[in-house]
């Protein structure tokens, strides 16, 4: 049984009134589509501690936004733990793109040893000739794909025993029992390729459930949906299962935190999926970008604030997001 009695409390010892007066909503121009979008709206807060983000995705309610305004107020008020490690290796990704697109989208990541490829859509047809690609272009590189819990149990058995060179696929089936059957299924039919749990682990009721239930071989880990870096690193202990650190679409001053993640694991087997920030056209500080398919861990960036007003969202999205902060802060407010 895993012990799951050691996972830290979300944050929530900060006043919606001092939040919300630091707090400014700015749309992130994608060059690429992801996630059905091409503009990725996050709100920025400036804390005494430094600069922190709240950006969960607009389909969530408040109930799943808690743990990503706990995430912003560890970082901007009580800032992170001392890292094991300065620098953070990384991966590429790879959006659902057409295959003739593949080489592009490649090209804004500079030198990587390892890609993650976005597949379950539109067909599996399309997704394995997308990997292939990638493989073609980047043959001795760590390659990952991402379904984001697309698949059916049979499409994903197709997928990744027709790609048997991948690392890992990482939620390639719904839920938590769907994942260990398919694991089981792969094993049985030879496959060695590792099952990571993405949405399992930050969308279940119990973080540890995935654990339990022997469905993976590894976790995906991300800051904001897991509520701060502390409480990740928590979580991952109680698992005992290796993890990968991942972005969820974060600006620069989110990387960070996932950055601030992986440099505090005991150990990190995985190259990391935190250089995101080559999908947007425009930073509202300087990009994450990655040196040598690395990240170093520091302080979140200071946003610019001439970029910070060319890119700060209308004031009818300026109130839509104040009022998903507020109810967000009572839903975290009442788990805390």
């Amino acid at each position: 049984m895993v012990d799951n009695s050691h996972i830290l409390p979300l944050n929530a010892d900060v006043e919606l009134e001092e939040l919300a007066a630091n707090a400014v909503a700015i749309g992130l121009p994608m060059n690429t589509k992801f996630r059905k979008t091409t503009l990725r709206e996050v709100m920025l807060i400036k804390g005494p501690h430094g600069w922190a983000e709240f950006s969960p995705f607009p389909e969530y309610a408040p109930e799943e936004s808690a743990a990503w305004l706990s995430a912003a107020i560890e970082a901007g008020w009580h800032g992170w733990p001392e890292p094991v490690r300065q620098r953070v290796p990384v991966n590429a990704t790879v959006p659902a793109v057409a295959v003739d697109d593949v080489e592009t989208v490649l090209a804004r990541f500079g030198p990587v040893s390892a890609v993650k490829v976005k597949v379950a859509d539109p067909n599996v047809a399309t997704d394995i000739a997308r990997v292939k690609r990638v493989r073609e272009l980047l043959p001795e590189a760590d390659i990952r794909i991402d379904a984001n819990a697309g698949y059916t149990h049979q499409q994903a058995f197709e997928v990744i025993m027709a790609l048997d060179f991948l690392t890992y696929a990482e939620q390639p089936v719904a839920g938590i029992q769907p994942l260990a059957e398919l694991r089981a299924d792969l094993r049985a039919a030879g496959s060695r390729v590792l099952i990571a749990a993405d949405e399992a682990v930050r969308k279940a009721t119990d973080p540890l459930a995935v654990a339990q239930a022997g469905a993976a071989d590894l976790i995906v880990v991300k800051v904001q949906p897991l509520g701060g870096v502390r409480r990740a690193l928590s979580i991952v202990e109680a698992s005992g299962l290796d993890a990968v650190v991942s972005s969820a679409l974060d600006s620069s001053v989110g990387i960070a935190a996932g950055v601030a993640l992986a440099a505090s694991l005991p150990t990190l087997d995985h190259a990391c999926g935190l250089a995101t920030a080559a999908l947007f056209t425009t930073e509202p500080a300087n990009p994450a970008r990655a040196g040598e398919g690395a990240l170093t861990a520091g302080p979140a960036p200071q946003p610019d604030p001439a970029i910070m007003e060319q890119l700060k969202l209308p004031a009818e999205r300026q109130a839509w997001w104040q009022t998903r902060l507020a109810e967000t802060h009572s839903v975290l407010s009442a788990k805390a």
